[in-house]
């Protein structure tokens, strides 16, 4: 008899099981090219093992989403279809991300678009979108359901939130792959003891140890890695030297089958192969060169903000400033603020602010609304993590060393 499904090794779920509408998705181009987008941008330049992709991550989201749909089914609360409906979500739920993934976002963001914008594009008006219908699905439910939109809160909150099978399946792979030992979850406990409280995303009350450890693991996992200094440093001039060569390659072209052909390795090649027509383009190729050598910027300020956001027009007003009284050349110093909340985003893109615990009591079931930020462990950090860099060639270091203390020091 002709196997309905195909098991693909993987070291951080042993097998994920795919079956054959989900495998037609799978060999597209379209998603074949999430090969060529690495979950970490340059952070293999700091953690060697970090060659991990948005493809990989793509199939784990789908396997951890259909865990929590079939937890919710045995209570009774989905159906099948709606186990698949979470399973396209899943793994369609990066389709559109850009080159060096949350880096390129930077970019999009000037044409007030993002990758999730594309995603949907993507799954609504290509061959994706098509081969969804084939199976008898519905191709704008999905979409919907990737990017939060569905009607189904407690769905979207699946694919994407506090509890979702995106953040599980991420600090599970970025923390296996850099070999930081910061990721450590449960996320089988946690997908078994997920339920719904009107539309809602619940959690039983036992499971609210290792909800509290899924956050401190992603809040050690920004410190350690994410915002790590170096790792900061390489994406500081992957950016630079894209804005610089924007108008130049029109990167950021929103013609769908251009931004298709876009990959890391695609994107490098044409920083590395620039004209030089003027001084732009030769600092733009410059950058990418010392990128590819590993010659990277030097971290010669780190301030954590305990207030504000500092705004890209004082970042550049900062840049002069060290510039000015320095003497380096503005296009040698780098201002960085690197920020993100504490708490997961929730579907809508806000901070989740509480989680719903159940318990049994005498054979009714009792409902909880809890404030995140009251987890006494969490508690400490709720907010944003905000850390201000200053960056610069090595032969600068000193100079502007002294310059940005004297003028940022006093920054809190």
């Amino acid at each position: 008899m002709k196997k309905k499904h195909l098991d693909i090794i993987d070291p951080i779920h042993d097998f994920v099981r795919v079956y054959g509408n989900e495998l037609k998705i799978i060999d597209t181009p379209i998603f074949q090219r999430l090969r060529r987008i690495r979950q970490l941008s340059g952070a293999h330049l700091i953690y060697p093992g970090a060659q991990h992709t948005r493809f990989e991550h793509s199939l784990g989201v789908m396997h951890i989403a259909s865990m929590a749909g079939h937890a919710l089914n045995e209570k009774g609360i989905i159906s099948s279809n709606d186990i698949q409906d979470l399973r396209f979500a899943g793994l369609l739920h990066d389709i559109g991300h850009g080159p060096f993934s949350h880096l390129f976002e930077e970019l999009l963001q000037k044409k007030k678009h993002s990758h999730e914008d594309i995603g949907k594009e993507i799954i609504l008006k290509t061959t994706i979108g098509d081969l969804i219908s084939k199976s008898g699905f519905d191709k704008k439910f999905i979409t919907k359901l990737a990017f939060g939109d569905s009607k189904f809160q407690f769905m979207n909150e699946i694919i994407s939130g506090a509890l979702s099978a995106d953040i599980m399946d991420y600090l599970l792979r970025d923390g296996y792959f850099t070999g930081a030992e910061h990721a450590k979850i449960d996320h089988n406990r946690l997908t078994n003891s997920l339920d719904v409280y009107k539309n809602k995303l619940a959690l039983d009350k036992s499971a609210l140890v290792n909800f509290e450890t899924m956050l401190i693991s992603r809040y050690q996992m920004f410190k350690a890695v994410y915002f790590h200094k170096t790792v900061r440093a390489g994406e500081v001039m992957l950016i630079e030297s894209m804005e610089l060569a924007e108008e130049e390659l029109n990167l950021t072209s929103m013609v769908l089958d251009d931004y298709l052909e876009l990959s890391d390795d695609v994107i490098l090649s044409k920083l590395l192969n620039l004209p030089e027509h003027n001084s732009k383009l030769k600092t733009a190729k410059k950058i990418a060169t010392d990128y590819q050598n590993r010659n990277l910027f030097k971290s010669v300020f780190e301030l954590a903000l305990t207030s504000g956001t500092i705004g890209k027009k004082r970042l550049n007003e900062i840049r002069e400033e060290i510039s000015k009284r320095s003497k380096v050349n503005t296009d040698e110093i780098f201002v960085d603020s690197s920020n993100t909340p504490s708490i997961p985003l929730s579907p809508s893109k806000k901070e989740s602010k509480s989680i719903i615990l159940l318990e049994e009591d005498n054979n009714r079931t009792k409902a909880k609304e809890i404030q995140i930020s009251n987890i006494q462990l969490v508690s400490v950090m709720s907010g944003f993590m905000k850390i201000l860099r200053v960056y610069t060639t090595s032969k600068n270091r000193k100079k502007v060393e002294i310059v940005a203390k004297s003028i940022l020091g006093d920054l809190k």
